[in-house]
């Protein structure tokens, strides 16, 4: 009697790997998009009559209502999932994007109103982004390879200076301002057409196979939460929640660490450019390209943070030191950016600035500490609260840069106000958040 075969299991695949790709390129788009206005601030505030104080405004636009989104995004993502909520995000803020080209051909006195309504509307559709990806990272990653994953759609935020800021630079020279707009909105649209094809929960995905996610579901990732008919039940929508969220120690330390970190995540956003162009005499050409090496350096430094805290994690070291070590030491070296008041050749600026940069890049794993730490039931509105603290720096940092250069008529203290979030930061996670751990909701 002939025994029969047993078939061999199929090898695991790894769409997960092309799911980050995704997350990637989309978060760099997105973060293009909210660039836009810092590369063409220069030319477009000259044409609009706007000053520091006006810009500082403009560029804030788009923070107020982003900030105002995290919660109801945060909700509609554990309600109505991820691949839904994100895709009509995208369509919509790449339809605003587009639509600022036209304030140029507006009477001035009505132009800039309605540039603040358009950043207003672009900051509302992208509040969901990054809850969602971090929604999408916890569904499609074990927490082994969360750090790493998280750290890759952040460090999108530097490629899409890396990438687009010479493109924009480029396009403002030689075609105008309002033609960095319609380039943007247009490629997003696209992006938004092919989403629905192209994003799926693990267990919907036709490429990946059972191994697979098992092998996530094994390792802590939350395979089911946007599964149709098996996702994880959102919580009830109660303020109690919130309330429970904002008493928790360790997560108010990691909320508020947010804020400090992205108090340079906006300037780098905003005046960062201007700063060049306005301190020390760059050309808006030059600046397309010179603040690519900075953005470049971030995205690295980025890429490692998570690298590393992955390995620590894979060593046997715990969670906490894990995730703290690289943020830490990260933030320290950022604060290396007052340098740059003591320092006048472009060479020493830009390495200052790039030194800085690539510390931020290291320490930017607030997203993936809110992966781990987020209460399962309400992980889009965990996100979404965690990402209303750290861009309330949005509003901030821009209308207080605005008034400090109003006041000084010099960059110098807005370096000293950027650089103290940094070590403030620092004072967050080693003095309130403690050990790091997934909270559990009471009742």
């Amino acid at each position: 009697m002939i025994a029969e075969s047993t078939p061999l299991a199929s090898p695991r695949t790894n769409v997960r790997y092309w799911i980050l790709a995704i997350l990637f390129v989309l978060t760099t788009v997105n973060y293009a998009d909210r660039a836009t206005l810092s590369i063409v601030g220069t030319d477009l505030s000259k044409q609009l009559g706007l000053d520091s104080v006006g810009m500082g405004y403009a560029f804030s636009a788009f923070a107020w209502a982003y900030v105002l989104g995290q919660i109801p995004g945060g909700w509609l993502l554990d309600h109505f999932g991820s691949r839904r909520v994100y895709g009509w995000s995208i369509g919509l803020w790449s339809f605003f994007t587009g639509l600022q080209g036209f304030v140029g051909g507006l009477d001035v006195r009505f132009a800039a109103m309605v540039l603040f309504g358009l950043r207003f509307l672009l900051g509302a559709a992208e509040s969901p982004s990054f809850p969602a990806n971090a929604r999408i990272v916890a569904t499609w990653f074990p927490t082994a390879e969360r750090g790493t994953a998280s750290a890759v759609f952040n460090s999108a935020q530097y490629f899409a200076t890396v990438l687009f800021a010479p493109i924009m630079g480029w396009i403002t020279h030689a075609f105008g301002w309002p033609y960095v707009f319609w380039f943007m909105g247009a490629i997003g649209l696209v992006f938004a057409a092919a989403w629905p094809r192209i994003m799926h929960s693990p267990r919907e995905h036709p490429k990946a196979n059972t191994a697979e996610v098992d092998y996530i579901a094994r390792g802590g990732g939350l395979v089911d939460l946007d599964t149709r008919g098996k996702a994880t039940n959102a919580a009830p929508a109660r303020w109690s929640v919130l309330g429970e969220l904002l008493r928790n120690r360790m997560l108010l330390g990691i909320y508020l660490g947010q804020y400090c970190i992205n108090t340079l995540t906006w300037f780098f956003l905003t005046w960062f450019p201007i700063y060049l162009v306005k301190e020390r005499g760059m050309s808006i050409l030059k600046v397309g390209f010179v603040a690519a090496l900075p953005a470049l350096c971030g995205f690295l430094g980025g890429i490692l943070g998570g690298w590393f805290s992955d390995r620590l994690l894979k060593r046997g070291y715990s969670l906490t030191v894990a995730r703290k070590v690289p943020i830490v030491a990260g933030l320290l070296l950022s604060v290396c950016m007052v340098g740059c008041n003591y320092v006048t050749a472009e060479w020493a600026v830009i390495a200052l600035m790039s030194l800085a940069f690539f510390g931020k890049g290291v320490g930017a794993l607030g997203w993936a500490v809110i992966s781990d730490t987020s209460p399962k039931t309400v992980t889009g509105l965990c996100g979404g609260l965690f990402n209303t603290f750290g861009n309330t720096a949005g509003i901030v940092t821009p209308i207080a840069i605005g008034y400090i250069l109003n006041a000084t008529g010099s960059f110098n203290l807005a370096l000293v106000y950027v650089s103290a979030h940094a070590a403030l930061a620092v004072g967050c996670y080693l003095g309130l958040v403690g050990e790091i751990k997934r909270v559990e909701l009471r009742g």
